[in-house]
């Protein structure tokens, strides 16, 4: 039987330093030492992000764990994934956007309060981990290795997207009886969204909470632009 996971356990903590560190080395490595090394990076980046998407696929598939509520790319995290993956192949500002503020206002949950159930080296710890430490490094990589960055127009893009992803979603666990989104009920294990109000009064403060999120990851950037101005 594997060790049980241990939330902010040494493993935990491991995954996470690596998810923020890897990406600060190769962006260092890129400008200074690999100036050739972006595309090769960016599409390892894309590899790794499609690998451990199939890899979570089989695993499910061979526990038998695999269900409506998972088997469809409706959770944040997978849109993420995609818009990514697209911004890894083929640089653009349209799809980094998305990339850059559903992962770092949603995916780093994931990888803050993990849905698994046990330590390394189980499975479902290392495709869990990996995929979502990779979504936020590959994010990480192309803003300072690459000097792709958040604009203006980046805001109401990202909103209005979240947006249609929320219908989506909602859509869906109307339709089919689901809770992608967690729009049915909260998550069933350790979240933020436990000292959220009970449902459906929780709904709305996380919309609030998302568009506050967009403008606190964005704020550096109009600091900074703000500053050079003056």
């Amino acid at each position: 039987m594997p060790a049980p996971f241990v939330l902010f356990g040494h493993q935990h903590l491991t995954a996470i330093g690596l998810t923020l560190s890897v990406p600060a080395v190769l962006a260092g490595v890129r400008r200074t030492a690999w100036p050739d090394g972006d595309t090769p990076i960016r599409w390892s980046f894309a590899a790794l992000l499609i690998g451990t998407w199939i890899a979570w696929y089989m695993l499910f598939i061979a526990r038998h764990w695999l269900g409506a509520g998972n088997e469809f790319p409706m959770n944040l995290c997978d849109w993420a994934t995609i818009a990514l993956i697209v911004t890894l192949i083929r640089p653009n500002q349209q799809a980094y956007d998305l990339a850059y503020f559903w992962a770092l206002a949603g995916t780093t949950q994931g990888l803050v309060t993990p849905d698994v159930n046990f330590a390394f080296p189980e499975p479902q710890f290392i495709v869990f981990l990996l995929g979502h430490g990779a979504i936020i490094a590959a994010v990480i990589y192309l803003t300072f290795g690459t000097g792709m960055r958040p604009v203006p127009a980046s805001i109401p893009r990202v909103i209005a997207w979240s947006l249609a992803y929320a219908a989506a979603a909602g859509l869906l666990d109307w339709i089919a009886n689901v809770n992608y989104g967690f729009f049915r009920a909260k998550p069933g294990h350790e979240t933020f969204y436990d000292i959220l109000p009970a449902w459906p009064y929780y709904i709305p403060v996380t919309v609030l909470l998302g568009f506050l999120s967009i403008l606190i990851l964005y704020a550096p950037w109009y600091i900074a632009d703000r500053v050079r101005r003056a």
